[in-house]
C-alpha cells in the first residue's frame, strides 16, 4: 500500500528508500526525475542507503538491449529479519522473515488456554531464539518484532487492553519479554488487524476498501478504508464478536455479558453445540473438519455461524461500502459451507448497491495470515520513510 508523495520539497533519504523499495523508481535517474532532486542529492542520499544495507546495486539490465545499462538500484530484502508471533487462546504461530515480509521459517505452538503472559512469554521467546537460528541469521539481524493478540490493543504500551479471552494479560507489556532475544522494537496490535494487513501482498493490491472477516475462536473484523487500517480511538474498531443481536438475547457470553453475536457463531459456542448433538469436538478446528467431510451437523452448524455473522457484517458494509469481504480463521477452513451462510444474509439485509460489486474472498496467505500480517505490521513501522531517516541520522 504504498502511499504517493507530491514534491513540494525535497525528498528525505527515506523517501527515496520507498521509491526504490516500492519499486517506482531504480536508477539514479528516475529517482531525480520523479523527486526533483540535483545529481549531487539523489547521490548522497542512495549512498547513505548503500551504507545502510538497506539498498544494493547491480549494473545488471533489468531487460536484455544494446548498450550499456544504467546501474539499478535494488532493495535488500536479507538486509534483515523480522520476527513475527501471533499469540491465540489456544495457539501460537511464530516466524521468521525477511524484509519484503516472507516467511523463511515458522512454528506453530500450542498451549494451554489461559497460559498468561509470564508463563507463554518466555516459550515465545525461546522458540523464536531457535527459529532464528534454523534462518541462519541472529539477533542482531532483527529489525523489529510483530505481535498480535485478540481483543483491543494499547499500541503505545505494546499491550493488551481489554480481551475478554486473554485472562491475565490486560495491561502488560509484552517488550520487556523480548529482551533477553533482542533490542528491537516491538509493535502489537489485534489479530483481526493484522490479518488484514497480510493483504498488503494480496487483495490489497487491487483493492483499497476491505473488510477482513476473521471467526474462530473469537469473531472480529480488520478494517481498511482507502488503503489505511482503521483502529478507532480507542483501538476497538471491528469488535463485532461483542455487537449485541436480537437472536443471541439472553444467552451468556464468555465476556460477562449476555446477547452478543459470538454466543451464537463463535468458535467456543459452536464447540459446545456440536458437543451437546453428540459430535466429537473439542476445538472449532474439529468441527471444521467434520464439516468438510461431509458431516450434516456439521455443516448445518457452520452454515448458520456465517449466516449470522452476515447479519451483523450488513450493517458493516452499509456504513463502509468496501469493495471485498476478505473471509479468514478457523471457520473459513470450511469456506464453501460458511461462505454460504454468509452471503445469504449479507446479500439479503445490507443495500443493494453496497453489495452490486462486493466481492466476497477467502483470504490470500492461508493459515500463514496471522504472523504474514505481524510482519507487515512490524515492517510498516521500521521501514517507512520517516523511520529509515530516524535510523540513518543515529548511525
Amino acid at each position: 500500500m504504498p502511499v504517493m508523495r507530491s514534491w513540494s520539497g525535497p525528498a528525505t533519504t527515506g523517501e527515496v528508500f520507498s521509491l526504490v523499495r516500492d519499486g517506482r523508481a531504480d536508477t539514479r535517474s528516475e529517482i531525480g526525475r520523479i523527486t526533483g532532486l540535483s545529481r549531487t542529492a539523489v547521490a548522497a542520499r542512495v549512498q547513505a542507503l548503500l551504507d545502510s544495507g538497506l539498498v544494493v546495486e547491480t549494473s545488471e539490465p533489468e531487460r536484455p538491449g544494446p548498450g550499456r545499462p544504467p546501474a539499478r538500484l535494488l532493495f535488500d530484502r536479507d538486509a534483515g529479519v523480522v520476527l513475527a508471533a501471533a499469540v491465540g487462546r489456544s495457539r501460537t504461530q511464530l516466524a521468521v522473515c525477511d524484509l519484503e515480509g516472507d516467511v523463511l521459517v515458522a512454528r506453530d505452538v500450542d498451549q494451554e488456554v489461559g497460559s498468561t503472559p509470564e508463563v507463554l512469554m518466555p516459550r515465545v521467546v525461546e522458540l523464536l531464539g531457535e527459529l532464528l537460528g534454523e534462518a541462519g541469521r541472529t539477533a542482531s539481524d532483527v529489525r523489529a518484532v510483530g505481535v498480535s493478540i485478540p481483543g483491543t490493543v494499547d499500541r503505545e504500551k505494546g499491550a493488551s487492553l481489554d480481551s475478554p479471552i486473554m485472562t491475565g494479560w490486560d495491561g502488560v507489556p509484552l517488550s520487556p519479554y523480548l529482551a533477553p532475544l533482542t533490542d528491537a522494537p516491538l509493535f502489537c496490535d489485534n489479530d483481526a488487524n493484522v490479518m488484514a494487513l497480510s493483504e498488503r501482498r494480496g487483495h490489497l493490491e487491487r483493492y483499497r476498501d476491505l473488510v477482513f472477516v476473521k471467526a474462530s475462536t473469537g469473531i472480529g473484523v480488520g478494517v481498511v478504508a482507502g488503503g489505511g487500517l482503521v483502529r478507532g480511538a480507542l483501538g476497538a474498531g471491528g469488535e463485532v464478536g461483542h455487537t449485541k443481536t436480537p437472536a443471541a438475547a439472553g444467552l451468556p457470553c464468555r465476556c460477562g455479558d449476555t446477547g452478543c453475536l459470538e454466543t451464537l457463531a463463535s468458535g467456543w459456542a459452536l464447540a459446545q453445540r456440536a458437543r451437546a448433538l453428540g459430535l466429537p469436538v473439542e476445538h472449532v478446528r474439529d468441527l471444521v473438519e467434520l464439516a468438510g467431510r461431509g458431516e450434516g451437523e456439521a455443516r448445518q452448524l457452520v452454515r448458520e455461524a456465517g449466516r449470522r455473522i452476515g447479519e451483523v457484517l450488513a450493517g458493516a458494509v452499509n456504513l463502509l461500502n468496501p469493495q471485498v469481504v476478505v473471509v479468514g480463521g478457523d471457520l473459513a477452513g470450511a469456506y464453501d459451507t460458511f461462505v454460504a451462510g454468509l452471503r445469504e444474509s449479507l446479500y439479503s439485509l445490507a443495500t443493494a448497491l453496497a453489495t452490486r460489486d462486493l466481492a466476497i474472498v477467502p483470504l490470500t496467505h492461508g493459515d500463514r495470515s496471522g504472523v504474514v500480517g505481524c510482519a507487515a505490521l512490524a515492517l510498516s513501522n521500521v521501514l517507512d520513510s520517516a523511520a529509515v531517516d530516524r535510523a540513518l541520522a543515529l548511525r
